[in-house]
């Protein structure tokens, strides 16, 4: 699950990205509407972080563009602006949560998880291939039973390939899925990922592999 963060503040910034994505998820961060409006019109977000005052205007301006492209995205502000009526417009313009500075690390984090969950309260069927299960919502991976942890960019990558079992993913949605839009970045950056988690599933006694698609991408399956 990729995660957008509008915030202009720096270190505050910061602060997020590196708490988010230490729980797992990916993350984007931007400090401008415009910035963000780019982003939502190119990649994929299960949940946006707003901040409001902002170098060029009010980040609930973002609420009518993310709920006509990406409609199944959560929308949550994070601001100052701490007012009851401030709040109430927040809601009514289009925020599904709002979260007032300063704020609790923890409710954050569990404020992210409730509002990743789907809001008629359904749960995502678990994926399975032989002994490995991947449960989406809790993002918990099990071998045989077993819960097994993974690093955070090897569980982003099983998440892409276990949401398509047996089917190739192209080696560029897995990478957007990983690294965003960072050109600076080797495709070697990605192989390193796919051998690591090769490894790690191994080790668990996973009765699976990670195939090449070669000039394409991967897919995994049951060993042989």
């Amino acid at each position: 699950m990729r995660i957008l963060i509008l915030e202009d503040n720096d270190d505050l910034a910061l602060r997020l990205v590196e708490q988010i994505a230490d729980n797992g998820f990916e993350v984007d961060r931007v400090a401008t509407i415009r910035e963000a409006g780019e982003k939502i019109a190119a990649i994929t977000y299960s949940l946006a972080i707003l901040d409001r005052r902002l170098p060029d205007g009010d980040g609930i301006r973002l609420a009518p563009q993310i709920r006509s492209l990406q409609p199944n995205a959560r929308i949550m502000m994070l601001t100052a602006l701490d007012d009851e009526d401030q709040k109430i417009a927040g809601l009514d313009a289009g925020a599904d949560d709002y979260l007032t500075k300063p704020y609790n690390p923890k409710e954050l984090m569990a404020r992210i998880r409730a509002n990743l969950r789907r809001a008629d309260g359904a749960v995502t069927p678990i994926t399975r291939v032989a002994n490995l299960c991947f449960a989406p919502d809790s993002r918990e991976v099990t071998v045989g039973g077993k819960a097994i942890v993974l690093q955070r960019r090897e569980l982003a990558l099983l998440e892409a390939l276990m949401r398509r079992p047996g089917r190739v993913v192209q080696r560029d949605r897995i990478f957007e899925d990983l690294y965003g839009d960072h050109e600076d970045l080797h495709w070697n950056h990605l192989n390193g990922v796919v051998s690591h988690l090769r490894k790690s599933l191994k080790d668990a006694g996973a009765r699976v592999e990670i195939h090449v698609a070669r000039g394409i991408g991967y897919f995994i399956a049951t060993c042989d």
